[in-house]
């Protein structure tokens, strides 16, 4: 199992880029051999929904995609990073079925959380109900009939297939420390999905709350620590929950970049983006898309109301079509007494520059730059525009951005012109030896950023124009002269 190291990481489903676990590795030893020096494999265990994230258990992957043995294939020439969903398990999992089978009397009664018996008074009060962080309506409650008749709720923050889990009680910690010890010996970073979500408290928001969540993440970690996996909590909220995940010393995403990245390229300007350059968090995955979409949330307060609605509002125009097709309202979240708030952007980050191969291709050249390791989704790799017939065959929006590539599609997506140019500026990344060093951000003009990185041997350095979406970049070693080695 390769340690984590400071090269790009590819984000993609098992079955996204040739079809199973076996395509993939054949697509990362032909089409992107040397792009990236991590993988990202989101779940490939099997699931009853939410491709892949209700998982049903840890123990197997799904005979769909492959075996262990794929798995480990992948993990010998490359770090791997996996999800644990520390918030929620599958109703089909064999722990939630015992209960429907048994329920007082299973010993997994106490894993799932009672609605009921989570408020003081049986019910929510008006206050608590109005103080909760709501990602659906009517609150995060599922009722569900145990075989002998008797009708339960339960604590349910995201779709029906999935149910919460109590952190504190001994069942639900045998449980992280049976499955986390099957990825820990796998994987070099586990990524604890909708980790914020498992903080609970009445009265509260139920969103990361302190200082319960600190114990819950102490909690996660005992199994990853007794075994020197890294951890990366994943967290889609304001830029300052981020800091203070790293302030503890812990990985965190830059999920703010992407729509930094975008008000810089629509605007030309770059003072918001270098601003955020120069306080983010050193020890952070960089992100411009996900399997989700582009987070709003996180960026309040780098940009102000009318540069969000800016970013919205061109992202929107670009994406007209997208919208047409989908009936769903956009993506909001009920943040307690702050009231329902756009939540994100559902759009593969190609379309949402209206498929301009050099804004994308300087934004990823960007991204490159950026303090951290960054990770690249798999449909932004290839330059990948919204799927609308995957969008109206699943029925949800983010499925506009889940497009599977087949070996023959990867093949003919990277003879294009721009998709190869940005593979040799990965392959760079990947290998120039001033990335290990420090970051110096500095602005010609607004709108025209240079970062430059710089260790006792080498330098990188980046002029992006933002005005004209153009970039040149740089290298020196030693005393040899400085060389152009990309540009547009």
């Amino acid at each position: 199992m390769r340690p984590v190291a400071n090269q790009a990481m590819l984000i993609t489903y098992p079955d996204s880029l040739g079809g199973d676990l076996r395509g993939l590795a054949r697509a990362l030893r032909t089409h992107l051999a040397g792009a990236f020096g991590g993988i990202h494999v989101l779940p490939f265990f099997p699931s009853s929904g939410d491709r892949g994230f209700a998982v049903i258990e840890y123990d197997v992957v799904d005979p769909a995609f492959g075996t262990w043995s794929d798995i480990e294939e992948l993990g010998q020439d490359h770090f791997l990073m996996a999800d644990f969903m520390i918030n929620h398990a599958s109703i089909r999992s064999r722990e939630f079925l015992d209960y429907l089978e048994r329920g007082d009397e299973s010993p997994y009664r106490d894993m799932f959380i009672h609605w009921d018996e989570f408020w003081p008074g049986g019910e929510p009060t008006p206050a608590e109900m109005a103080a909760l962080y709501r990602r659906k309506p009517g609150g995060p409650v599922l009722e569900v009939t145990r075989r002998d008749g008797t009708v339960v709720r339960l604590w349910n923050t995201f779709f029906a297939e999935q149910v919460d889990i109590d952190p504190w009680q001994p069942v639900t910690q045998a449980y992280f420390e049976r499955n986390l010890a099957i990825l820990a010996e796998r994987v070099a970073v586990v990524r604890f999905d909708a980790f914020a979500y498992a903080s609970k408290r009445p009265g509260t928001s139920c969103f990361f709350v302190e200082p319960e969540v600190w114990e819950i993440l102490e909690i996660g970690m005992r199994p990853l620590r007794a075994r020197g996996t890294q951890m990366v909590p994943e967290i889609h909220e304001n830029y300052q929950i981020q800091l203070k995940m790293a302030d503890h010393g812990h990985w965190v995403y830059d999920f703010a970049l992407p729509m930094l990245t975008l008000h810089a390229l629509f605007t030309g300007r770059s003072d918001r983006l270098r601003h955020w350059l120069e306080i983010c968090p050193r020890k952070q995955f960089t992100t411009l898309d996900t399997h989700d979409g582009i987070g709003v949330v996180d960026v309040v307060g780098l940009l102000d109301d009318e540069e969000i609605d800016l970013v919205v509002d061109r992202v929107e125009a670009n994406t007209e079509e997208l919208r047409s097709r989908s009936p769903r309202p956009p993506s909001t979240i009920t943040k307690g007494r702050q009231g329902t708030q756009r939540y994100q952007l559902m759009t593969s980050f190609y379309s949402a520059l209206g498929e301009d191969d050099r804004a994308f291709l300087l934004a990823r050249v960007l991204q490159l730059f950026a303090p951290g390791i960054p990770q690249v989704y798999y449909v932004g790799a290839l330059f990948g525009a919204n799927d609308l017939a995957m969008l109206e065959e699943v029925g949800d929006l983010r499925a506009a951005n889940r497009h599977n590539f087949t070996m023959d599609e990867i093949a003919a997506r990277v003879q294009r012109p721009s998709v190869q140019q940005f593979l040799e500026v990965l392959r760079f990344r990947n290998e120039f030896p001033a990335f290990d060093g420090s970051l110096t951000i500095d602005e010609e003009r607004d709108g025209v950023l240079v970062l430059t990185w710089t260790d006792d041997t080498s330098e990188a350095s980046l002029r992006a124009d933002l005005t004209t979406t153009s970039f040149r970049i740089c290298t020196r070693r030693g005393s040899e002269p400085t060389t152009v080695v990309f540009s547009s």
